[in-house]
């Protein structure tokens, strides 16, 4: 019989791995949500959590009755309970990234950060974010709608490595309000920088990494030495729509995720395999954004960060980590070349450098 695991975003860190049953757990970057293989079998097979009220719907989809009024009252009740403690979560979380927000403008206006070079100034923004605790979901919150979510507070590992480029460049734009920073992440995480609906999230990290070139956000490293074809094929979440409430909710999204897919499918992409991490570490700067890619089916990138040099000049993956010893933003040990090989499934890096805005 078959076990169910509950999804949750963006993990499998650094010797992070859990064996349940025979089960591997891993998680994966953005909305992409945490699946569950068979050491087992070659075969990749995902058991999404069961969603009652999809659940009951389906059961009753042949007999049922027209609502009552009382059991529309209640309903109605429901949807107003869950929209105010959404309402109170939101408030409690901006009040506390404000906060954060305010105390790293304040240093950076105070030493003057804004005439460093971008990367060297991600690098100043993330150790200001060094010990955030990881929290997955943040940005699926709201279930009604698509908002462009902003927490400081509470950070996955591709919330951590926006806020530090957005924040940044927030910075060299003069910004000095968190709205100033909403509006920088608004046009990094949405696909030409245009939020719509939950389709117009840059889910992908290597969709990522082509639209903010295009924005002239980010310079995707193609041509470091050592660099290879990268063959993985995207298909997750239109194959898997269940596993997304969104796409529960809103059907009619999948063609529209599927379409986006065949895009991704159709460009050529390079990485850096694992043997190949070392000779380019003398190349890496502080603030260049990494994804750890995988051989994982449907998937591209399972983990990001950035590279974060030390005062001895090693090039240290930062992340935020959901390893039960951290669940924080963190600079792991050692230079990225010995750790981005964390799980069997991982293959390489893939990197893009952030421009001056």
């Amino acid at each position: 019989m078959a076990r169910k695991f509950k999804l949750k975003i963006c993990s499998f860190e650094p010797n992070s791995k859990r064996f349940v049953d025979g089960v591997v757990l891993a998680t994966f970057t953005s909305s992409l949500v945490i699946t569950a293989w068979s050491q087992l079998k070659p075969a990749f097979a995902v058991e999404p959590e069961t969603n009652s009220r999809t659940s009951i719907s389906t059961q009753t989809a042949v007999t049922t009755t027209e609502p009552t009024a009382q059991q529309n009252q209640s309903a109605s009740q429901d949807k107003k309970a869950s929209q105010d403690k959404i309402a109170s979560q939101d408030k409690s979380s901006n009040d506390a990234s404000d906060a954060i927000f305010n105390r790293i403008m304040t240093r950076a206006n105070k030493e003057n950060w804004k005439q460093l070079p971008i990367g060297e100034l991600m690098g100043k923004v993330a150790r200001e974010l060094e010990g955030t605790a990881y929290v997955g979901g943040v940005l699926d919150r709201n279930k009604q709608q698509e908002i462009c979510t902003v927490d400081l507070s509470a950070l996955d590992c591709v919330t951590f490595f926006e806020s530090t480029l957005d924040l940044a460049r927030t910075i060299k734009k003069g910004g000095s309000k968190p709205a100033d920073l909403t509006r920088e992440v608004s046009f990094t995480r949405y696909r030409g920088g245009k939020p719509t609906n939950y389709t117009s999230r840059l889910h992908y990290t290597t969709d990522w990494f082509h639209d903010n070139e295009h924005k002239h956000v980010v310079e995707p490293l193609q041509k470091l030495p050592g660099a290879a074809p990268f063959r993985q094929k995207v298909g997750f979440m239109s194959s898997h729509p269940q596993s997304y409430s969104v796409l529960v909710a809103n059907p009619e999204f999948v063609s529209i995720i599927k379409k986006q897919e065949v895009a991704i499918n159709k460009r050529h992409l390079n990485y850096i395999p694992l043997n190949k991490i070392a000779g380019i570490e003398p190349l890496l700067k502080t603030g260049d954004i990494v994804g750890i890619c995988t051989d994982l089916p449907g998937l591209d990138i399972v983990h990001t960060g950035i590279i974060f040099r030390d005062q001895a000049g090693v090039p240290h993956f930062m992340d935020a980590s959901s390893k039960k010893s951290n669940m924080k933003v963190t600079i792991e040990s050692g230079p990225i070349s010995g750790t981005a090989g964390y799980s069997p499934h991982n293959i390489g890096i893939m990197l893009a450098r952030p421009l001056e805005p």
